[in-house]
């Protein structure tokens, strides 16, 4: 590997301390140059163990860890405070990588939003716009999304169900009861709807500003070597494979390989003018016909924007 230069552009990756942002981190790091790394997650030991890891394997050393908590809004606030205040290379790019699943009984974030929806969605908003104004001219926002998203895909998961944001972070208002025992994994893939109507939403902004800020979803796949599930029990696990179809499971991905995809929306020159794409690894495909919707795109970013009480002062992106 080229000695690499010194640093003078950032990525912010969020959930990097392992799985897809690890191997995301790891091919950043491989392809060296001059980015310096941000492996952003809540847990600081495990973080420091993954900078650690990623520096040994990589030779790279321009890889930083900070705390954050997407289940926090002051967590998020203060990793945006902590970011600007530091001494670091522009902003180039941010990974929303980070997502959970909740499948067990509901539970909260700190600030009183259903958890999936809180952290997959809402901790990545308000990260997204608070740093905003931070972007450098022609940097690059990507949101982790799942084919999950997608009634059109045989994924084995409940199709996502929207109605407005309110509901989603808020779920003990609204009683259905067709959605009895899918409820958790309703509300995962739902929450992956809202990262693609996020993500087109914050392109058509963008755009309108006039601004070369690229914004792209992506889908890694199936993957069977993540702690994505680790909230199912043994049997949800074993109910869960049994409807996923052989074919699918032949088809699962490898997170590395995935992390590799996802570091090219980042990396890849012949990228630098597409936005408001949809890509499955490396292949631009489209999404689900709902997330093209751009009236419950709007509705979403307007209400998740109250939810979150981001102040127009803070943020660019809001008209």
């Amino acid at each position: 590997m080229q000695n690499p230069t010194q640093a003078n552009k950032t990525v912010i990756i969020t959930g990097a301390n392992g799985g897809l942002g690890y191997y995301c981190a790891e091919a950043i790091a491989r392809y060296g140059q001059d980015w310096h790394i941000i492996i952003a997650s809540r847990n600081p030991s495990k973080v420091d163990e993954a900078v650690r890891n990623l520096m040994t394997e990589t030779e790279y050393p321009y890889i930083e860890g900070m705390a954050l908590d997407l289940a926090s809004l002051a967590s998020a606030r203060q990793f945006v405070q902590d970011f600007i205040n530091g001494e670091r290379p522009p902003l180039q790019a941010i990974v929303c990588n980070a997502g959970i699943q909740i499948v067990s009984d509901a539970l909260y974030t700190e600030d009183g939003f259903e958890m999936t929806f809180g952290v997959n969605h809402l901790g990545h908003f308000l990260l997204v716009n608070l740093l905003s104004p931070h972007l450098s001219d022609r940097a690059r926002v990507v949101f982790v999304s799942s084919d999950a998203h997608n009634p059109d895909v045989n994924t084995g998961m409940p199709h996502p169900r929207y109605q407005d944001a309110k509901l989603l972070a808020f779920p003990a208002d609204y009683v259905d009861d067709t959605d009895i025992g899918n409820t958790g994994r309703t509300r995962y893939t739902t929450s992956k709807l809202c990262n693609i109507l996020c993500a087109y939403e914050l392109s058509r902004r963008l755009q309108k500003q006039q601004s070369k800020i690229t914004v792209n979803a992506f889908n890694p796949g199936l993957m069977l070597d993540t702690q994505l599930g680790r909230d199912y029990s043994q049997a949800e696990l074993s109910a869960f494979s049994t409807t996923i179809s052989r074919t699918v499971l032949e088809k699962a991905k490898d997170s590395k390989a995935m992390g590799s995809a996802l570091a090219r929306l980042i990396l890849d020159p012949s990228l630098d003018n597409v936005t408001g794409k949809y890509f499955d690894g490396l292949e631009e495909v489209q999404s689900s016909d709902e997330s093209y919707n751009e009236k419950q795109a709007t509705e979403l970013w307007e209400s998740s924007a109250a939810l979150v009480k981001l102040s127009p002062r803070k943020a660019m992106l809001l008209q």
